[in-house]
């Protein structure tokens, strides 16, 4: 408190003191906790102009709590030397010694001892010298009677290898008198009442006055975890560019659905139970669109809409057994399934955001359990340039502006293409910058060439020319960066849907945790998902924004 004994006596000694007081010392003076006196000076700059208050940092060396010991009763070394008679000692008796493991190695470096190993007894350890000086003792307890710059660099650093020493930084106040400085202290009222108002006392009572910038106290509040905020960007971008959320709350899907549907054959790998969590109760889906399983069991083992199919005895049996779904792309199948049922025939841009599951080996990067983004779009004639160009609208949203595309295979799609972009900005973000040059695949024929430099040099460093070098001086993780995968559905699993022959389906996806990764500086994601979770970063974590920082004005044709 203001009023306290030691803020009065702060006060007398200040009005004494010859241009101010440090806390510090002034706390050893007085015999008292640094605290106590840091909380009497912050009490009085409470109360107005009475006094000035510099925080001030210094920096000095303590012992720790063994050099405490060792400054007290010597150095591990030189109580083992102590503790050998002329006659020497057994090395078994004196590895037992409180001291012993620790002074016996650093007795031998410094030579004060030997150890004879032919000793009838065992090994035994004799003193090789008369006496010895404690120097550890003795450099310790300089630093505890406050000579620590009697000790060289080298002295220093030796006892803080051996975490005898410590260097801590004080922050102490430099006190000094305020415009209104007096050494009596009258308390401020914080509040008018109906009593001086009625008696006029509170025209003689000084009012401390009010601070209306302080913030308040924050109300008690949930908080969202990072993997929900970048949902919601991601679901804003998606309703941006005209999606429908699509249903997505089966986890529990039939491997129809989430293998047969998708024209992915009953003896694929990723149907093995290494791969997928299949389900022992219920084991079965009973309700399933017969007319629609038939026409997909006909394209599997006999082929059909210009395809030759698998050629295989497909099963229903294999087909009802549930399991927890793997993609997103069964609900994606379940919602063109219902669009084709519509007549006429509607374009449709469908997204959805949830959860699927793996049977993964967990690691760093890898959980059993994800989530998956995906966007699907369903329209008459839509073609690979297409797909390329919604592709690049929806990664410019999220700020990824350099795009590569690599031929791929997926069982439901064909053509098929990975999405890559270059990390290579500060923060998480992706962009181009910089003069440099660094060495890139070439992923499709031809010669490529880069902004920065001439044509035979990048066609030497196998990089685009028209795009700019990234900057080996910028930081980020500067390499080319997987960032999703997509394709135009089959006409294997769509025609039997009922969809016209004339609509292509082109589709997308990406996992949510990457992003949320890279935006939120997170290496491992054990850390973003499941029991080890950090709450705290939970409440600290900002608000996410996806977009890409501000970069050089786009100049008059370009594309």
């Amino acid at each position: 408190m203001a009023d306290g004994p030691v803020a009065e006596v702060l006060l007398r000694q200040l009005a004494t003191a010859d241009g101010g007081l440090d806390s510090a010392e002034l706390a050893a003076k007085l015999g008292v906790e640094h605290q106590a006196v840091v909380g009497a000076v912050k009490s009085l700059q409470a109360l107005g102009e009475i006094i000035e208050a510099e925080l001030r940092s210094t920096k000095r060396w303590e012992l720790t709590a063994e050099g405490e010991e060792i400054a007290r009763e010597g150095s591990h070394e030189a109580r083992v030397f102590r503790s050998i008679p002329p006659e020497g000692l057994a090395q078994s008796e004196l590895m037992r010694l409180p001291s012993g493991k620790v002074g016996f190695s650093k007795a031998m470096s410094n030579k004060w001892i030997r150890v004879d190993k032919s000793a009838a007894d065992g090994p035994r350890v004799f003193r090789v010298v008369d006496s010895v000086e404690d120097e550890v003792q003795r450099r310790l307890q300089l630093v505890q009677g406050g000579q620590a710059e009697k000790l060289g660099e080298k002295e220093r650093s030796e006892l803080r290898k051996r975490k005898l020493l410590t260097e801590v930084t004080l922050k102490t106040y430099w006190v000094s008198k305020g415009s209104a400085f007096s050494t009596s202290i009258s308390k401020q009222e914080t509040e008018l009442s109906p009593e001086m108002i009625s008696s006029g006392s509170w025209r003689d009572r000084p009012f401390k006055p009010y601070n209306f910038l302080a913030h308040g106290v924050l109300p008690d509040s949930g908080h969202l975890h990072p993997l929900l905020k970048v949902r919601t960007q991601f679901r804003q971008i998606f309703l941006e560019m005209g999606f429908t959320e699509m249903p997505t709350d089966n986890f529990i899907e039939s491997s129809f659905w989430n293998f047969d549907a998708l024209f992915q054959p009953q003896q694929h790998p990723a149907r093995d139970q290494h791969d997928t969590f299949f389900l022992r109760d219920p084991a079965e889906a009973l309700q399933l669109p017969m007319d629609y399983v038939h026409r997909v069991k006909r394209t599997h083992s006999q082929g059909g809409y210009g395809s030759q199919g698998y050629k295989y005895n497909w099963k229903l049996e294999e087909a009802r057994k549930n399991l927890l779904r793997t993609h997103t792309t069964s609900a994606s199948a379940r919602a063109l399934y219902r669009l084709a049922q519509k007549k006429p025939f509607t374009p449709a841009k469908y997204f959805s955001i949830d959860r699927v599951f793996r049977n993964e080996t967990l690691d760093a990067t890898h959980l059993a359990e994800f989530h998956q983004i995906e966007g699907v779009v369903a329209d008459h004639g839509l073609t690979l340039g297409h797909l390329m160009g919604v592709l690049r609208e929806f990664f410019t949203k999220l700020g990824i502006t350099q795009l590569r595309f690599k031929p791929a295979y997926n069982p439901y799609t064909e053509p098929s293409m990975e999405v890559f972009s270059y990390h290579q900005g500060q923060g998480g973000t992706w962009s181009w910058e910089g003069e440099g040059c660094l060495r890139l695949p070439t992923l499709s024929p031809g010669p490529f060439h880069c902004q920065a430099h001439s044509q035979a040099h990048c066609q030497t460093q196998h990089h685009p020319h028209d795009l700019p070098c990234p900057s080996p001086s910028s930081t980020g993780l500067r390499k080319w960066v997987e960032v999703g995968n997509s394709g135009i559905f089959r006409p294997e699993m769509l025609l039997p849907m009922g969809l016209p022959e004339n609509v292509s389906v082109i589709a997308w996806g990406l996992s949510l945790e990457r992003p949320t990764m890279i935006k939120y500086g997170i290496n491992n994601i054990r850390e973003l998902v499941g029991h080890k979770v950090n709450l705290q970063m939970v409440y600290d974590s900002p608000l996410c924004r996806l977009d890409a920082e501000p970069g050089p004005p786009r100049t008059q044709g370009t594309a």
